[in-house]
């Protein structure tokens, strides 16, 4: 029996090659994994695969339809594998796109955490103040979208606490974040209230230094790395979607791990 999903003129192989280049951007951005065929590259782009913006086009909507699945799939109970101290990584990997030498510090006495949106006390918050509030440790795996990894061990609230303390809408969508290098990113609410999830100050039981997001960073046991912003300047609670400085240029935006 044919399938119905079959064209009815199979393309030739070569186009493969034209798009060897998006293909290869798109894996790397955690659109795709594995393998990518012809017949797919067909079935995605009703067979119009002489257009890369066709093929992008086709995959961004199934990277969206992905996000749903993983939303209804996500266990907001279900914890992550933690490991033992003697395990973490010292100092942590620096990850970025750009070198450790444009790190551009960030004054923790000047500092202060914006609030906005749907929370009820938006008073601007210090790194003192933070630290006051109940805090967390664990030791848990980052895992990179390029295929890397390592263990760290965070220590810092809990940002469902955070959350809790400021009068924030726990019923909202989304808590979106901007950050002192202009890498803005967000993650849905039931991540944010995630016992595994940390307004992380301390890496090691120490401070966190100035490369690794200081003077507090997220950290989630949930979610690729590119999905936990460092030097964070201000949290949103908003039920309009904000999108991030990785998601608007293709990234999967729920990045489940």
């Amino acid at each position: 029996m044919k399938s119905p999903f079959r064209p009815d003129t199979v393309p030739d192989p070569a186009i493969l090659g034209l798009h060897r280049p998006l293909i290869r951007s798109l894996r790397r951005r955690g659109l795709i994994r594995g393998g990518f065929s012809l017949g797919a590259l067909a079935m995605l782009t009703g067979c119009d695969v002489h257009r890369p913006e066709a093929v992008e086009s086709a995959l961004l909507a199934v990277s969206r339809w992905n996000d749903q699945v993983q939303a209804w799939l996500f266990d907001p109970n279900h914890l992550a594998p933690t490991y033992p101290e003697s395990m973490i990584l010292k100092p942590p990997k620096f990850n970025a796109y750009y070198d450790v030498m444009h790190v551009k510090p960030v004054n923790g006495a000047t500092w202060r955490l914006e609030l906005s949106g749907l929370i009820a006390d938006k008073q601007p918050w210090t790194v003192q103040q933070l630290e006051a509030l109940p805090q967390r440790s664990m030791v848990i795996k980052h895992i990179c979208v390029e295929g890397w990894s390592y263990i760290g061990g965070w220590s810092g609230v809990p940002l469902r606490t955070f959350l809790e303390h400021v009068g924030a809408d726990l019923r909202a969508k989304y808590v979106a974040f901007q950050t002192a290098d202009n890498y803005p990113s967000s993650i849905d609410m039931a991540t944010a209230l995630h016992p595994q999830t940390l307004l992380a100050t301390k890496y090691a039981g120490e401070t966190l230094a100035d490369p690794f997001g200081y003077p507090v960073r997220l950290r989630t046991s949930t979610k690729l790395g590119y999905k936990n912003p460092k030097w964070i300047t201000s949290i949103e609670v908003t039920n309009t979607y904000p999108g991030g400085y990785w998601e608007s240029r293709g990234f999967n935006w729920f990045a489940g791990i």
